[in-house]
């Protein structure tokens, strides 16, 4: 049976709406030169962060289990969008970048490839639309 997933976005005022996702509240809002007041973040870019936040769990998770002590971890997402309405992401790109001493490349290209191919459902849902990439840094420290 497929588990259902949903949430709820009440309509505050101008072009604000909150929404409520497991329980915590995010405020989405559109800049002040189109109609709104720049509350919160607006909801193309939220699709980037459920990206980096879905992979990177991913990531981090199964270098823990293999013992990869990272020192810091960044994902960096970039959308290209299209010109023409309904302007929507024709590509998206992940830069993943590590730091930390001596870290195993293969353990970490390995880690992004499982999250890649096997486990972020938020990619495998955008590959179905859109071109994915993605890109490893390493910085020792």
């Amino acid at each position: 049976m497929p588990n259902k997933v949903t949430v709820t976005a009440d309509w505050l005022d101008g072009l604000a709406f909150e929404a409520e996702v497991t329980g915590h509240k995010i405020i989405m809002d559109a800049e002040a030169n189109v109609g709104g007041k720049d509350r919160g973040p607006q909801p193309k870019p939220l699709m980037l962060v459920s990206l980096a936040g879905c992979t990177g769990m991913d990531v981090i998770s199964i270098l823990q289990k293999m013992k990869v002590p990272v020192e810091k971890f960044r994902l960096v997402v970039e959308g290209d969008l299209t010109n023409e309405h309904p302007k929507h992401f024709y590509k998206m790109h992940i830069i993943y970048e590590f730091s930390g001493k001596n870290l195993p490349p293969d353990k970490l290209q390995h880690a992004i490839e499982l999250s890649q191919d096997k486990y972020c459902g938020v990619s495998a849902t955008y590959k179905k639309a859109l071109e994915l990439t993605w890109e490893m840094k390493i910085n020792e420290v």
